[in-house]
């Protein structure tokens, strides 16, 4: 099964979805941060490559990205890659932008690297449009509501200003499959909450 350790009970259920939503804590609380260059981040990203491809192989096509700085981008950017390869011809990107301006503060090196992601991806949604926090809410419950499983990027403390406690209490309202990957060790596992 690869880099997917299953902790669930009975058949193959990563075998029967179609989407899949990618949620993370911010970067400021990993050991590297945003510091793409770092061993830490590397594997990360390895680990995010391997878990996308093994969701392929079960049958994931669809795959929802949350435009924001770190994880999101870095899923995005990976995804792309993906579907450049003939075996990954059917990866759809679907970019939930969070608010009109989300992006406005970042670097301009961030944005251009989410303009090419908006232009390449194969759906764009406006996740709502109210700015701030609730905006950032209204897209992610956007995401989860429409995807068939989770891929979270978080430590063994969940709580925080990500608000990944909250996507993960609404994976669990929905009984979703959730691949956890933390983003020190790599370490990945599949859950049903």
């Amino acid at each position: 099964m690869g880099y997917i350790e299953k902790k669930v009970s009975g058949g193959d259920e990563m075998s029967q979805f179609y989407s899949c939503a990618i949620t993370s804590q911010r970067p400021t609380r990993f050991k590297f941060k945003y510091q793409e260059y770092m061993t830490s981040c590397k594997r990360l990203k390895k680990r995010l490559h391997d878990v996308f491809t093994e969701l392929y192989r079960r049958g994931v096509r669809r795959f929802y990205v949350g435009g924001a700085l770190g994880v999101d981008l870095w899923a995005g950017e990976i995804l792309l890659e993906m579907r450049r390869q003939e075996e990954y011809q059917e990866l759809e990107i679907v970019l939930v932008y969070p608010f009109p301006g989300h992006d406005e503060r970042w670097d301009p090196k961030s944005r251009e690297r989410l303009r090419h992601l908006k232009e390449n991806c194969d759906q764009f949604v406006m996740g709502s449009k109210i700015v701030g926090a609730q905006g950032y809410r209204e897209r992610t419950a956007y995401m989860v509501e429409h995807a068939d499983c989770l891929v979270a990027v978080c430590d063994d403390e969940p709580a925080g200003p990500s608000g990944v406690e909250a996507v993960l209490r609404m994976a669990e309202a929905r009984k979703l499959p959730v691949v956890l990957i933390h983003p020190d060790t790599g370490k990945v596992k599949c859950v049903i909450l």
